[in-house]
């Protein structure tokens, strides 16, 4: 399997990001890890492995990011507003820094965003975002309200970064007709935390005429790496 480190200094994060790319070929995915997670997690965890067949046979192509989630949601020495920046830069060097290389290693016309619990968030966000450079997004367990990281504050920045807020008023038909060329999945469990969140978004998706696919499992510690080997080799 081709295996890829990259390693170089963000411009948009003034500071050093590390990446890695499993897979020569096929769909491109941008790849996020879990709640703070690393770059390497995703490989740790067995999700490379369960996908191996597909990667080798050139059907798809793994770009796995670093998050800042530890310097942005998560980061309770500093205000909320600072938090929410920090994200805004973290997509700014995901547009800017990581989708280039993407599209100058695979130049096919489509990007899918994949992450599980803190990871789907990332993936729905920036899937939803900018439907025309993401053509899909694949969401194991996301977590989509983070109205508990923001500690009462409350903006216009952290309106645009809460799927589940700003849906419900998108009016802007451009926007709304290339999400609704796009493939979306959800994938959950009955017993998952964050079962709630997937059918709230499910259904502010199918108020929007959005078409996608909500999973729920009925399968024992859904949310968790082992189910998600499993989701991701079914759906992806």
């Amino acid at each position: 399997m081709n295996r890829e480190y990259h390693e170089g200094q963000s411009n948009r994060l003034n500071r050093s990001m590390e990446l890695l790319v499993f897979g020569h070929a096929g769909l491109p995915v941008l790849v996020f890890p879990t709640s703070g997670g690393r770059f390497f997690d995703f490989e740790d965890r067995g999700m490379i492995a369960a996908l191996a067949g597909k990667i080798d046979a050139g059907q798809l192509q793994l770009f796995c990011v670093d998050s800042v989630d530890r310097e942005s949601w998560y980061n309770r020495q500093v205000a909320p507003s600072r938090r929410v920046a920090r994200h805004m830069q973290y997509e700014a060097y995901l547009l800017d820094e990581v989708v280039p290389l993407i599209r100058q290693k695979n130049p096919g016309p489509r990007l899918v965003a994949l992450g599980a619990s803190f990871g789907g968030y990332h993936a729905v966000n920036i899937a939803l975002r900018h439907p025309e450079i993401f053509s899909g997004f694949f969401s194991m367990s996301g977590v989509f309200d983070l109205t508990v990281f923001l500690q009462g504050y409350y903006d216009q920045n952290c309106y645009f970064h809460l799927p589940t807020h700003y849906l419900p008023r998108l009016e802007d038909d451009r926007l709304l007709e290339r999400m609704r060329l796009n493939t979306y999945v959800l994938t959950t469990g009955w017993d998952d935390q964050c079962l709630a969140q997937n059918q709230l978004l499910d259904r502010l998706l199918t108020g929007k005429g959005i078409p996608h696919e909500l999973h729920v499992w009925d399968a024992p510690n859904s949310h968790d790496w082992p189910t998600w080997q499993r989701m991701a080799q079914q759906y992806l």
